[in-house]
């Protein structure tokens, strides 16, 4: 009876780990390339408009993804309790492989809860508020604290009262 029982298990495990990857790969929408009509959440101007990292949020059922010219907005997007919840994927900018500071280029989106962020680092975001600079790796992160100051965290530690300070209190 055991060894029936490991049987079944392991030839289950194949049919579970492809209906795992069909799921995350359907689940899942690839991330968009900024465009002219890449249009930020809270502000209502072009992305194009704003210098530094950029993110955008996908919900379920909502075939286009809602933009934020600072990843700063898009943590406010997910902590605001009115703002709709049915997170599907977030994406930010990993600033470690962008060349351009002001406009990265295309391709380098990252899944946020894989990023590390600088807080509080002397950069200011395209809003000239402070920012939370993605990066792809820890290392990434550190060298770039080393040099404009911060502290690094993770996506699941980002403090809401960074994210939520009020903008006069900057």
């Amino acid at each position: 009876m055991k060894r029936r029982s490991f049987l079944l298990a392991l030839l289950a495990t194949p049919v579970l780990a492809s209906c795992k990857q069909d799921r995350d790969a359907a689940g899942a929408p690839s991330p968009r390339e900024v465009s002219d009509r890449s249009v930020a959440q809270f502000c209502g101007m072009s992305l194009n408009e704003h210098a530094g990292p950029k993110a955008q949020i996908f919900i379920r059922g909502l075939p286009d993804p809602y933009w934020f010219a600072t990843v700063r907005d898009a943590f406010a997007f997910l902590m605001l309790p009115e703002m709709p919840k049915a997170i599907v994927a977030v994406y930010v900018n990993d600033m470690a492989r962008a060349k351009n500071w002001d406009q990265p280029e295309p391709g380098l989106w990252v899944e946020a809860n894989q990023a590390f962020f600088v807080i509080g680092s002397r950069r200011r975001s395209g809003m000239n508020s402070d920012e939370a600079i993605p990066f792809g790796t820890a290392v990434a992160a550190q060298k770039f604290a080393a040099i404009e100051g911060g502290r690094i965290v993770s996506f699941d530690d980002m403090p809401r009262d960074y994210i939520l300070a009020s903008k006069s209190g900057e």
